[in-house]
């Protein structure tokens, strides 16, 4: 007669591998969300290698420019900000209505994810996380 396989190991292991898959999907859920907005050696907008210096922080916080940016993003925020006050560069006759759109989605974007962040959901996962690694 063949052996008898058990239902009640068969049912841990379904659940054993269901609750495997769902720590690596929170795990990969947090990971992805600050792996993609929070590098501090790209370009915040572009994506552009920048440099790590001290002196690159100075500048952007001289600027009051709230974002990791290189060079030429920084300064387009910066004249998008003079825009938005009635000003900019005249020069840069491409910094039009929709140029000033396309800096607008994006800085309400960058807010978005902030609030998410924030959210009491997000906080709950990072805490579940936490935990998953202390019950190891």
């Amino acid at each position: 007669m063949a052996d008898i396989i058990s239902i009640d190991n068969k049912l841990q292991l379904a659940e054993n591998k269901k609750t495997a898959l769902i720590r690596k999907r929170k795990i990969l859920a947090v990971q992805k969300v600050f792996h993609c907005t929070h590098c501090a050696s790209k370009c915040a907008k572009c994506g552009t290698q920048i440099g790590m210096g001290r002196r690159d922080r100075e500048h952007d916080l001289k600027l009051r420019v709230p974002y990791r940016f290189c060079e030429s993003c920084s300064e387009e925020y910066i004249d998008y900000i003079e825009h938005l006050k009635g000003g900019g560069d005249p020069d840069c006759y491409w910094h039009n209505e929709t140029w000033r759109d396309l800096w607008k989605n994006w800085v309400d974007y960058q807010s978005t994810i902030d609030r998410y962040l924030k959210s009491k959901e997000f906080i709950q996962l990072l805490h579940e996380i936490k935990q998953l690694k202390n019950d190891r």
